[in-house]
């Protein structure tokens, strides 16, 4: 090929190449209800193309995400026919895992706000579940984030917006620790901040210092005095631990912020409201909650309202089982039963304390061991014979926890019958599966379904959670890994447990 020809070849090659990573480059992202479905061949294009945007980072089958998602696209909906500079877009971590790995997303469902092309110094949003609380947000970091209460008129029509708003009173609204009281607004968008240095006003609640005040129905519910030492984060603790009432009756409009309450303990009361008996029993569970304040979150559950059938279930109480009370951590997801059928203020007291010194007993549930589970390939454990074949010192087994509604956890049914096969000459190898959502395990389960755990044949109760591939070949070296970790730990603890015989003998005979 003569040169002129060579030349004009690349030349039109590059134009082609140029024409198509221009055609890449300028494609249309996808929308789903208004929001972007990024991924990680676009993500970077999004973040450089929007000077905010907004993602939200979701599983789509946990629970947290599913309210989360419907949310998100409603607060989408709102923005965009507002005609906010926001974007919003939205991350599948189950399909982008490299994605959300590289940008170190750990927790779902999550929200980052993106600034100006910059995709490794995101603004991490608080936890915000309603598609209000979303706009409140963004409108706070860019105006103002309490609205400035004048006299005792403006006060009335505040108060009456809500039935819990949040108060500070500063002799400077500008300065000092009214700065500290505008961030925590700013952070704390699902209810609403109102600011004063009216006389009036300190004089209406007999305000002398600096004070954030929670009023309830307009009426001061608690107070925090503020001094120039106060940190955001105690005011946020401060209003996060008192905004909601002694006793909390879960429902549509509660249920969330119960869930995602700073206090992880939760005693709850399955009881029928319309049962004569109820006043005394309801009387003497809030008196008990006020001692437990900031510790351990009161809540009421109406076994006789029919929408409560799904949480309910979700506990395994029955109407027929109800008045009962129930300790929840919501942690670990650990459950523990009052063990009393008298219900009234020492009963109470005493169950909290016992839990909350570890000497509460566990409320483990099963279903029955079935007649066959040692004859299928796949053994199917129970809670029942759940700890009797784990921690088994002669055997290595292999746990698939699953739940039988998830379709992630569905599809690993055909690789666990396979690893059976695998192991089917192993004589020392069991693989396993268990219905988490039918069956308590005493073990302290975290993360999201299915998750598959190891549990080594040593005298000691190892546990080891495998993170990596779900595929056949990777599983089965991780296994045959552990195995042989297990011999050799074995073998160190045989010696360790005969030195320790030999020495009860030699002090046996010495006594002799």
């Amino acid at each position: 090929m003569k040169p002129v020809q060579v030349y004009l070849a690349y030349v039109l090659l590059s134009a082609c190449m140029c024409g198509i990573l221009s055609e890449e480059d300028t494609e249309t992202i996808q929308e789903d209800k208004g929001v972007l479905v990024l991924t990680e061949s676009n993500f970077d294009r999004a973040v450089e193309q929007y000077s905010q945007l907004l993602v939200h980072f979701y599983a789509p089958l946990s629970r947290d995400s599913l309210g989360a998602i419907l949310e998100f696209a409603d607060a989408a909906r709102v923005l965009k026919e507002a005609g906010s500079d926001v974007i919003l877009g939205g991350v599948d971590v189950t399909k982008q895992k490299d994605l959300a790995e590289t940008l170190n997303v750990t927790a779902v469902p999550s929200l980052r706000l993106y600034l100006s092309g910059d995709k490794y110094k995101p603004v991490y949003c608080p936890v915000l579940r309603s598609s209000t609380s979303i706009i409140t947000w963004l409108k706070r970091r860019t105006g103002p984030s309490a609205d400035l209460i004048s006299d005792l008129r403006q006060l009335e029509t505040f108060t009456a917006e809500e039935d819990l708003v949040i108060l500070g009173l500063f002799k400077d609204v500008e300065e000092g620790v009214a700065k500290v009281f505008y961030d925590v607004a700013a952070e704390v968008a699902d209810l609403p901040f109102g600011v004063t240095g009216s006389k009036e006003v300190f004089s209406k609640y007999d305000i002398t210092q600096d004070s954030v005040l929670l009023l309830r129905k307009s009426k001061t519910a608690e107070k925090f005095e503020m001094t120039s030492t106060t940190l955001k984060d105690d005011v946020i603790q401060f209003i996060r631990i008192h905004e909601m009432p002694l006793v909390t009756e879960y429902n549509g409009k509660t249920s969330s912020k119960i869930l995602n309450s700073v206090v992880q303990n939760h005693l709850i009361l399955f009881i029928d409201k319309t049962e004569k008996e109820f006043r005394q029993i309801h009387r003497a569970f809030r008196n008990t909650a006020k001692k437990f304040r900031g510790t351990v979150l009161f809540v009421l559950l109406d076994t006789a309202e029919h929408r409560n059938g799904r949480i309910m279930e979700y506990f395994r109480v029955s109407k027929e089982d109800a008045p009962l009370v129930l300790m929840v951590n919501l942690t670990t997801n650990f459950k523990y039963q009052l063990p009393s059928d008298l219900l009234d203020i020492q009963t109470f007291t005493d169950f909290c304390e016992s839990y909350l010194q570890g000497n509460a007993k566990l409320k483990l549930q099963s279903e029955p061991i079935p007649d066959d589970w040692e004859e299928h390939p796949v053994k199917e454990l129970v809670g029942l014979n759940f700890e009797r074949v784990t921690f088994n010192n002669n055997m290595n087994v292999l746990v698939l926890f699953y739940a039988p509604w998830s379709p992630e956890c569905r599809a690993l049914f055909p690789l666990w019958e396979e690893l059976a096969e695998h192991f089917s000459d192993s004589e020392d190898v069991v693989i396993a599966r268990i219905d988490i959502t039918a069956n308590d395990v005493n073990l302290r389960m975290v993360d999201r379904y299915p998750v598959i755990k190891m549990f080594p044949a040593v005298y000691a109760e190892r546990v080891v959670p495998y993170n990596g591939e779900r595929k056949l070949d990777p599983i089965v070296e991780f296994v045959n890994a552990e195995k042989e970790r297990a011999k050799v730990d074995k073998a160190e603890e045989d010696r360790d447990r005969k030195k320790y015989l030999d020495a009860q003998k030699a002090a046996d005979k010495d006594e002799l």
